[in-house]
């Protein structure tokens, strides 16, 4: 067993591999997965909100075996999370959402690829032995974006996932500070003196990239330099790697776009639109077609001082559960009881975004695996002290499991890892 090996089998918490992820990745690189938006306030609420929440636990209770089943707009899975969108996950392992719909399909859910992403659709799908869906921003315009629906349909994903809260990117002010562009910035087609300023900069980052060489290696010999692959323009070119403030602000999605969006994918597979808040925007996407909402704040890194997701759940879904809608989260999902918790409110599934990228970048897809096994063991675990045997019963059940903590303050509360 090698040392990577070794210490991905000792993990024992999502934690610990954010830990290993940070370790292996530079700073440069893991602070974009890391970071939230301005004073990230959000980020840390929605950790906090499922740290402060309680269940109880009915004893004397006893069950040969679980059913973690769960079904959401018409897909079958066998554990209640799926893999959320990230972008750019192909910085952190190579060929990375190839990877993650793999360990996907072994785990019978579904992997959520990217618009942003340096992984060619049709690799992501031909990865997974079950379902993969494309979430879509309108990056280039709305001729790029028929593109690349009709690119996602041929290469067999099975819903369509539009993202509603980027009309401008967050500002993630550390990030931004580390210069992150000029980690991966190519020298071609610069002049001489451009070229040697680059090169300093790039010397500059010698002191976090040196002792990281397994990454280096990885990520030089997957190609370096990334390109939106997905995202092409008329004449087949690939959107650079860079900073796509200014694109996503020019495309913003509106509820007109979602018109055209739903055309163009079709009636025959779900439409679920991503990035809800409130009630009202959920009601809108109910009557544009969709199947299904994910109530999300984009993990804390889009509008700083916005309500934990956990809360956003607890407060604005209630006023929309009579609609045609399957209902998802995600956002501060750390463990097993934290999904558990989720379910109670009658959600259907979890998305799982940093946990993700820390099973991926901690060591691809055994990182991945092991991050899926802790889940797995941690749900089955809190499913029998809580005493509820299916997903089914978890929603039955809801609001007799849930408790509201008497404890004051956060001082009792595990300091936030990621």
């Amino acid at each position: 067993m090698t040392n990577r090996e070794q210490q991905l089998a000792d993990a024992l918490t999502t934690e610990d591999l954010w830990r290993l992820m940070r370790r292996r990745v530079p700073p440069v690189v893991s602070e974009y997965f890391r970071g939230g938006a301005d004073a990230e306030t959000t980020l840390r609420g929605n950790v906090r909100a499922f740290q402060q929440s309680m269940t109880t636990a009915y004893g004397a209770l006893s069950f040969d075996k679980l059913d973690m089943q769960t079904t959401m707009v018409g897909h079958d899975l066998a554990v209640p999370w799926y893999i959320a969108p990230v972008g750019s996950l192909r910085m952190l392992w190579p060929m990375a959402d190839a990877v993650a719909s793999q360990v996907a399909g072994e785990f019978g859910t579904v992997m959520t690829q990217s618009t942003l992403s340096g992984t060619p659709v049709e690799a992501v799908t031909a990865a997974s032995q079950g379902d993969c869906w494309f979430q879509l921003y309108l990056c280039g315009g709305r001729e790029t974006a028929l593109r690349g629906i009709e690119r996602a349909q041929k290469a067999g994903f099975t819903a369509l996932v539009m993202t509603i809260d980027t009309g401008v990117s967050g500002l993630r002010a550390l990030h931004a500070k580390m210069k992150p562009m000029q980690a991966v910035a190519p020298f071609g087609g610069l002049n001489p003196i451009d070229k040697v300023k680059l090169a300093i900069d790039k010397v500059k980052l010698a002191p976090q990239m040196l002792p990281r060489l397994s990454w280096l290696r990885d990520f030089y010999g997957d190609g370096g330099a990334m390109e939106f692959v997905n995202v092409v323009d008329e004449r087949g070119r690939p959107m650079p790697y860079a900073d796509i403030g200014t694109q996503l602000a020019a495309s913003a999605v509106t509820w007109d776009d979602l018109t055209w969006i739903k055309d163009a994918w079709g009636d025959d597979k779900p439409l679920i639109v991503k990035g809800v808040h409130c009630a009202d925007d959920a009601r809108k996407a109910a009557d544009h077609g969709a199947a299904g909402v994910i109530w999300s704040n984009h993990g804390g890194r889009q509008q700083d001082r916005v309500p934990p997701v956990l809360h956003i759940v607890a407060n604005e879904m209630p006023q929309v559960k009579d609609l045609p809608l399957d209902f998802m989260m995600d956002g501060g999902i750390r463990n097993g009881t934290d999904i558990l918790i989720a379910l109670s409110y009658g959600l259907q599934a979890v998305g799982l975004g940093r946990v993700t990228a820390a099973g991926i970048g901690a060591g691809g897809h055994a990182g991945l695996t092991r991050a899926f096994q802790i889940l797995q063991s941690d749900l089955d675990r809190a499913m029998r002290l809580v005493g509820v045997q299916t997903v089914a019963e978890i929603h039955e059940r809801g609001a007799e499991i849930r408790r509201e903590s008497e404890l004051k303050g956060d001082g009792h509360l595990p300091p936030i890892v990621f």
